[in-house]
């Protein structure tokens, strides 16, 4: 669970021409475009998409675009050369002009529509036109899918303009969220849990968009001010951006009637999905039937493992809706997200959260979305009782695997070899009773101290001496526990390949997407070096500023400690 071994490239690419030779429309090629949209591309009005998985959609350039940052980590893995970020043809791409794309590229992006389910209840409120119809990308526009070293990536514009599906909205992304999508996306993988990647980070040097955002030195718990904001364009990259929601929306239209195409459409979806995220794991030769309930087994695993280790590292998506849940099992869109500092259980960064999306909450989220997702799948098993029920019992074991991998993951992270529910429960009514740092006080404890001064420096208040004698004896348990199988070394160092050091601290963020604003990069390039390596001990100068406790000024402040979806 530590950080992963990323795959070296075994070939460079260094022009445009390279990178186009690399590409491969899978999608575009096996999928059905929106029979009412363009060809050109010219597709930007909010609108009603009746059928068709994607809609050709050419992206609005920003103006006077400038290079912040790209992942070194991820151009190796690609085999893109560092000096293919700053190329012009490059920078043009990404920052939204397709005009001039080497053949054998496409010069038109593509998005896609979804519903949307929020806890497992299906909604049709957003869309404009309370039909479900005018919902999906509404600033997420693909505008490439290729195979580089024999794996197959979609990259995708995020901020790139409008699309059918914006909704009224301008498409664009500003620059807080930008920078906060780039790092948080590679931050993600050097913790070694599946996610969408980072590419490249650009913005307008003149373009701005109004939103609303704090004040300096908020409280308030919503945006009391409207800011002019720097645009920019991220572009995350993945095998590819099929959600859940997409599968929901063929099937609704299935059940419905309201399209005689939709379950066609449905099955084509799903066996995209197959070949897209799974072709290893399920065999084509297969009956469609077989292939649905192994993808229900697959994704639910791949679903479980992936939440219980966003518990794991204090990571809370802030809105796990089934539109941002990839059906390839991985972390993605990074918007009303935050990481855990001061514990809580029912900590939410979002304003508009909820605590069903709370952090110790994201299990039953995610079992939500897993309901969802079978409920889709079940449109097609119509004909086949049997395969219908043995789905149902796919579904229903969600809810036992998730606690099982939840209770291993505690586990993990106390060093013991197996889950101790009583030793867990006793520490967590402690971190609340103390109000402890969640990455300080699992770091420290990787330490084994004998006494409480081993771990109080990850405490926000000074306890009472009943709590420090019950921290005391809590300790002592868990040493004898603990060093009964393993020799303190040998428990240390396993302990910290699943405890990190450093943490996404938002308080710590800010300033670098503040100096960004303002034409000063050091800071997000300076973050980017320190996230690649969160599990080790690092420098005494990236210590001293890093790895410490959030200071008392940032506590309940907007911006920082809570915040709106208005990026």
């Amino acid at each position: 669970m530590g950080k992963p071994n990323d795959t070296q490239a075994t070939h460079t690419t260094g022009s445009m021409e390279d990178f186009a030779a690399a590409a491969d429309y899978s999608l575009l090629n096996n999928l059905h475009p929106d029979p009412d949209a363009t060809k050109s591309g010219k597709d930007h009005r909010p609108r009603q998409v009746f059928s068709g998985h994607y809609v050709p959609v050419k992206p609005t350039p920003i103006a006077d675009p400038i290079y912040i940052s790209h992942s070194q980590t991820f151009f190796t893995e690609l085999g893109l050369s560092d000096e293919l970020a700053t190329s012009e043809g490059f920078k043009r791409l990404f920052s939204g002009d397709m005009s001039h794309v080497p053949h054998p590229m496409h010069n038109v992006g593509w998005a896609t529509g979804y519903a949307l389910s929020i806890f497992g209840t299906e909604y049709i409120e957003q869309c404009p036109f309370r039909t479900g119809n005018g919902y999906g990308d509404g600033r997420a526009i693909s505008v490439f899918e290729g195979v580089f070293n024999d794996r197959r990536w979609e990259m995708q514009l995020k901020g790139g303009g409008p699309t059918p599906y914006c909704r009224g909205a301008d498409g664009r992304a500003v620059l807080r969220s930008s920078v906060r999508e780039f790092l948080a996306q590679e931050y993600m993988h050097a913790l070694g849990i599946p996610t969408s990647r980072s590419l490249c980070l650009f913005a307008s040097q003149s373009d701005t968009v109004d939103r609303p955002w704090y004040s300096e030195g908020s409280h308030s718990e919503n945006p009391d001010i409207m800011v002019a904001n720097p645009v920019a364009i991220t572009t995350r990259v993945a095998p590819s951006f099929l959600r859940v929601g997409q599968l929901e929306l063929f099937s609704r239209r299935a059940r419905s009637h309201t399209d005689s195409g939709a379950m066609t459409e449905l099955e084509m979806i799903v066996l995209h999905i197959i070949e897209r995220e799974y072709k290893d794991e399920i065999k084509s030769s297969l009956p469609l039937e077989e292939k649905i309930l192994m993808l229900a087994r697959q994704f639910r695993e791949r679903l479980t493992s992936l939440v219980a280790n966003w518990v794991r590292v204090g990571y809370c998506q802030g809105n796990f809706n089934s539109d941002n849940c990839a059906v390839g099992g991985f972390t993605l869109d990074y918007g009303p997200f935050g990481f855990c500092e001061y514990f809580e259980p029912y900590f939410q960064p979002w304003t508009g959260g909820g605590r069903h999306f709370a952090f110790l909450n994201q299990p039953i989220a995610a079992e939500k979305n897993f309901e969802s997702f079978c409920s889709a799948l079940a449109t097609l098993l119509y004909a086949s009782p049997e395969h219908k029920v043995e789905l149902s019992m796919i579904c229903d074991d969600f809810s036992q695997i998730m606690q099982n991998k939840m209770a291993q993951m505690w586990a993990d992270k106390l060093g013991l070899t197996s889950p101790d529910n009583e030793l867990l429960n006793q520490l967590i009514s402690l971190m609340m009773k103390t109000h402890v740092d969640y990455t300080l006080f699992f770091r420290e404890l990787c330490n084994i101290p004998q006494s409480i001064s081993g771990i109080d420096s990850s405490f926000y208040t000074k306890p009472s001496d009943e709590i420090k004698h019950e921290w005391q004896q809590w300790l002592s348990l868990w040493r004898d526990k603990l060093l009964s199988t393993s020799s303190p070394e040998s428990a240390s160092n396993r302990m910290k390949k699943v405890n990190p050091k450093y943490t996404w601290r938002e308080w710590l963020i800010v300033p670098a997407y503040q100096q960004a604003e303002h034409g000063d990069y050091s800071l997000v390039h300076q973050l980017q070096d320190i996230f690649q390596s969160p599990y080790d001990e690092q420098s005494q100068r990236v210590a001293d500023n890093y790895y410490r406790l959030r200071p008392k000024e940032f506590f309940a402040a907007g911006g920082v400690s809570h915040y709106s979806c208005s990026s």
